[in-house]
């Protein structure tokens, strides 16, 4: 197998609990923007949403053993980091600035379930 048969990562799934769904969707429809896709009918039975992200998908699946991921995250690529960071406080959300890449300007924020989620830019070289 060679890497040129892979294309793009089609969507990320984090877990979230049981009954978070409307908690879920004030973050990431109302707070970051994302707009709801409507599941599958054979897979909306089991709770949970789906987000349009730029070419990707976000998958929120309900876990009935829920542990946020603390650690884990998925990375996501935005035009205006320092605009959306600004907007997520203006919002309530404490963010958290990681200078430790000097080529990426990022930073981390925590969904209102406890997952992790890093938010990021590259620098522009001179």
């Amino acid at each position: 197998m060679t890497s040129s048969i892979f294309e793009r990562i089609h969507h990320v799934q984090l877990a979230i609990p049981t009954g978070s769904e409307d908690l879920c969707r004030r973050f990431y429809c109302d707070v970051l923007g994302l707009l709801e896709i409507e599941k599958p009918e054979v897979l909306a039975r089991s709770g949970g949403l789906w987000l349009a992200l730029g070419m990707s998908e976000l998958h929120l699946g309900v876990e009935k053993e829920f542990l946020p991921a603390k650690k884990a995250h998925p990375g996501i690529q935005v035009t205006d980091v320092v605009a959306l960071a600004d907007h997520l406080k203006a919002n309530g959300c404490e963010i958290e600035w990681d200078h430790a890449i000097p080529t990426l300007r990022r930073f981390y924020v925590f969904d209102f379930v406890g997952n992790r989620l890093e938010f990021l830019q590259p620098v522009e070289q001179p």
